[in-house]
């Protein structure tokens, strides 16, 4: 195994334009090849940039959340194949920079599930090719419209089985083992250890809305999973977005932040605001991670996880899987009162949260 030198990483914050249609997807293609251009080209003058990682939203944006769009509309007019024209796009990039690059997309689902889509992020290598597709795991709840593995939980493991790989890829390159987080997966600290458990030692992160950003939430999760999992993290967030294509006034609706956490949970870089395009750069040392990893006689947590102990907490069920496989995701109306509050109602009835004063009761109670 040769000696992997050091790299930079670099995370795009491009803007992007919501898509009503799958063409609109070129428009935010040509955008990203600018960003990607500036941002290779500058950070490449301290080390060599490697490593890409474009925020979740920006081949397609968010149209099937902002307009609450059928779920089968949207799997029909614009998610994408993977691979597919646009990724192939995306690889010529890869080639032309000479770059591993990490990006998602509203994806259609194979013929195993008609009529749906997974939220899929992506890893091309630097000849232009698909080495790593990852589900989203869990949907940003209760606006997200796409399905996840546990949606479709007995139909997913009978095709894919049970085991890390099924739900927490890891790809192992030659700049180190690169996973992917899909925005909301890391404010979960167990679906980030999933990829740690894999072996990933550059966690990508990509994106997350307000107000996780102005309220720090973005910026503690990211330090906590790089620390935790003694991995680096890169961890781009969105610039501006115009709802629609014609959209003249963009929002803020990610508020910048883009950063990158090395293994001690030092933040390497960060990039504050998100207003019009930018990127984040960082270097990467994987030959140090890896010495860290292996020399440490504490601050590589995961050597001293006791798993029996683990699975105790999670005997129970608390979100229930095979939610979509005979069925659709539901407008977003319907699953705040078939979903949300139902979940909440389960947590206090197993007796691990309890209500506020007002909901107790307690009020109305005779005084004996």
């Amino acid at each position: 195994m040769a000696k992997i030198e050091q790299y930079t990483a670099v995370g795009l914050s491009p803007t992007v334009w919501g898509a009503t249609e799958r063409s609109d997807i070129q428009k935010n293609l040509d955008h990203i090849h600018d960003n990607l251009k500036a941002a290779t080209w500058l950070s490449s003058l301290e080390l060599p940039v490697k490593l890409a990682v474009i925020p979740e939203g920006a081949l397609q944006g968010f149209t099937d959340e902002v307009m609450d769009m059928d779920h089968a509309t949207y799997a029909d007019e614009i998610a994408i194949d993977i691979p597919g024209d646009e990724t192939n796009t995306l690889g010529e990039y890869a080639t032309e920079f000479e770059t591993y690059i990490v990006a998602s997309a509203k994806e259609k689902a194979e013929p195993k599930f008609p009529n749906k889509f997974f939220n899929t992020a992506f890893i091309i290598n630097p000849d232009g090719d698909i080495i790593l597709k990852h589900r989203k795991v869990t949907p940003l709840l209760p606006v997200e419209r796409s399905v996840s593995p546990h949606d479709v939980w007995d139909a997913w493991v009978a095709e894919y089985g049970r085991d890390l790989d099924a739900f927490f890829p890891v790809a192992d390159t030659d700049i180190g083992r690169l996973g992917i987080s899909l925005a909301i997966e890391g404010a979960y600290p167990e679906y980030v250890r999933g990829l740690a458990m894999n072996g990933a030692e550059v966690i990508c992160r990509i994106s997350c809305p307000e107000p996780l950003v102005a309220n720090d939430g973005w910026r503690i999760q990211n330090r906590a999973r790089a620390l935790d999992n003694t991995a680096y993290l890169v961890a781009p967030n969105l610039g501006t977005y115009y709802l629609t294509p014609d959209e003249e006034t963009p929002v803020d609706t990610f508020g910048g932040g883009s950063m990158v956490v090395n293994h001690r949970g030092d933040v390497l870089a960060e990039h504050d605001y998100g207003a019009g395009s930018s990127y984040v750069g960082a270097p990467i040392d994987i030959e140090g991670l890896r010495e860290h990893r292996t020399r440490s006689p504490l601050t590589n947590w995961l050597k001293d996880l006791r798993t029996e102990l683990c699975q105790v907490i999670y005997d129970r069920e608390l979100y229930p899987k095979n939610r979509y496989l005979d069925a659709q995701p539901p407008r977003h109306d319907k699953y705040a009162e078939e979903v949300t509050q139902a979940r909440i109602d389960s947590m206090i009835e197993q007796d691990i949260w309890v209500p506020p004063y007002q909901d107790r009761g307690e009020a109305n109670e005779p005084i004996e």
